[in-house]
C-alpha cells in the first residue's frame, strides 16, 4: 500500500499544512506530474483545487520538473533547482528524480489554486491531546 506525506501551501494566508495520503486516494496520485492540477478531495479537502509543485523520493532526492518520467538519474546541472554554483560556470553531477509521482515517492508538495467553502485550518486541524489519567 502506498502512502504519501502531503505538504499543502496556502498562499492566501502564507501557511503550510501537513497530512498523510493513503489507500485509494494515494493510488490515484501515481502517474501525476509536477504542474498537474488535482481535486482536493484526494487529500480530504473538498472544493479545493491543488497544484503539484514538487516532492522527494524515499532516499530524499528531489523531483525535477524538466525531467520526464519517474526514474532517478544523475544529471549534469549548472544552475536551477537543486544546485547553487560557488563560482560562475561551475557544473556538477547531481542525482534527481523525474517529474512523475511513483510508488517510490514519499513526500509531495502542493499549492492551493482555488479555495473551498471551509478554511484548511478547520479541515486539517490536529487532534487535541487528552489531559491527565
Amino acid at each position: 500500500m502506498v502512502e504519501f506525506k502531503a505538504n499543502i501551501s496556502d498562499p492566501k494566508d502564507g501557511k503550510s499544512y501537513h497530512t498523510v495520503v493513503s489507500g485509494h486516494h494515494a493510488n490515484s496520485l501515481i502517474g501525476k506530474k509536477i504542474g498537474d492540477q488535482i481535486d482536493g478531495i484526494f487529500l480530504g479537502l473538498p472544493g479545493y483545487k491543488l497544484l503539484i509543485t514538487g516532492g522527494s523520493d524515499k532516499d530524499g532526492f528531489p523531483m525535477r520538473r524538466d525531467m520526464p518520467g519517474a526514474k532517478r538519474t544523475r544529471i549534469l546541472v549548472s544552475r536551477g533547482f537543486g544546485f547553487r554554483a560557488p563560482r560562475k560556470g561551475m557544473r556538477r553531477r547531481k542525482t534527481m528524480r523525474g517529474s512523475a509521482i511513483s510508488p517510490d515517492t514519499v513526500q509531495i508538495n502542493f499549492r492551493v489554486t482555488s479555495h473551498g467553502a471551509k478554511p484548511i485550518a478547520d479541515i486539517l486541524k490536529p487532534a487535541e491531546k487528552k489531559e491527565g489519567a
